[in-house]
Formats: C-alpha cells, sequence, structure tokens
C-alpha cells in the first residue's frame, strides 16, 4: 500500500507491485492526480514529482544527473524530493505516504514563456 497526498491534501490509497514506479502504481490504480506523470515515465519532464518521508528518502538510489535536471524544473522541490517515474516500490515502501506538490512543473511551460520574452 502507497498512500499519495495530492497538492489538495487529499489521500489516494494504493496498492503497488513490486518493481513497479510509482508513476505506475498510480496509473494502474486509476488514481486521478491532476497533471501528475503527464509524459509517461519518460523522464522528459517534471510532472511526476514526489516528496517521501525522511526514513523512505534515505533508502531510495542516488538521483542520476538525468533526474536532477528534470527535478530543477520542479514545483514544489525539496531535499526529498524524486520523480515517481524513476522509484520502483518495494516491500519496504510498504505504507508510506509520498506527498505530490501543489502544482506540478512542466518543462514546456518554461519553453512558452522564454517564446513571449
Amino acid at each position: 500500500t502507497v498512500l499519495f497526498v495530492d497538492g489538495d491534501g487529499v489521500t489516494l490509497k494504493t496498492k503497488g507491485k513490486v518493481d513497479d514506479s510509482l508513476l505506475d502504481v498510480v496509473v494502474e490504480n486509476n488514481r486521478n492526480i491532476d497533471g501528475f506523470g503527464v509524459f509517461e515515465g519518460t523522464l522528459a519532464w517534471s510532472t511526476c514529482c514526489l516528496i517521501f518521508e525522511d526514513h523512505i528518502y534515505e533508502k531510495l538510489d542516488t538521483v542520476t544527473n538525468d533526474e536532477i535536471d528534470m527535478l530543477d524544473l520542479a514545483y514544489g522541490l525539496t531535499d526529498r524530493s524524486q520523480l515517481g517515474c524513476q522509484i520502483c516500490w518495494t516491500k519496504s515502501m510498504d505504507n508510506m505516504t509520498v506527498q505530490v506538490p501543489k502544482a506540478e512543473a512542466d518543462a514546456r511551460q518554461s519553453i512558452d514563456i522564454g517564446k513571449n520574452s
């Protein structure tokens, strides 16, 4: 079980399978989190940013340089943020709670803003 707290504070209970990405867990449980993961785990945008509890974050794999580049574009970024498409569910994560930032950043917005300058 993984509990996702969306940007409005609503808790969504999901069930995961070992080795599914947390993005897949949301999709497979038909949870509608506005804007979350719209790029289907391609590591091209930051729409699947999640904030982890300290005791879970400490157990996660090291963030890759590509992921850091995407996280730099994320709204609500914290020192415990990682992309849900890059984190695979494990049994040690059972009953964890993850926070979805209030607004998801989409790198396309930065591109569009740049065009208007």
